[in-house]
């Protein structure tokens, strides 16, 4: 059943950090690797509401109502890439909604705000990973028309 009707989708504010966090959170347990959450609650607030912000966010939304406050039930944070190739970018660090509320469209509302975001900051594209045995995600994405790219290799150095 899709209840993208009572779900609103607006940006992420400095109140949100905490839930999203506990989102992060939930993500890592699914992602079987929940000791690899580091940052702190004070630098993602910083590093995404601070003077300098190094990333934005979509937030959905349950919206308040009559006996109960707003709920958040998931989130989108993206940040600018940029390819010497392609110019800007948006590069799509996670999605992620509330295990109760997946499969009912709330990750369809954000992927598309995120769509209309880089074509409205007129981005050559996106870009995101996804593992490679997430299958509910993989077949989200090929809804998209979104291109599979195997010939790359992840590489990262941790400081």
């Amino acid at each position: 059943m899709m209840v993208t009707t009572t779900v609103k989708v607006r940006p992420a504010q400095r109140s949100d950090a905490a839930e999203m966090m506990s989102l992060i959170r939930e993500l890592a347990l699914y992602e079987k690797a929940p000791e690899q959450v580091t940052v702190t609650e004070e630098h993602f607030i910083e590093s995404g509401f601070g003077a300098q912000p190094v990333w934005w966010a979509e937030v959905a939304v349950v919206p308040a109502s009559e006996d109960r406050e707003e709920q958040i039930i998931g989130f989108a944070l993206y940040y600018v890439r940029y390819s010497t190739w392609k110019g800007q970018r948006m590069y799509l660090e996670d999605i992620v909604v509330r295990e109760a509320w997946r499969g009912k469209g709330i990750g369809g509302l954000l992927m598309d705000k995120l769509i209309a975001t880089a074509r409205d900051r007129r981005f050559s594209g996106m870009l995101w990973q996804v593992l490679d045995w997430n299958e509910p995600a993989i077949a989200f994405y090929r809804k998209y028309g979104a291109q599979f790219d195997n010939s790359w290799i992840n590489v990262s150095l941790e400081l």
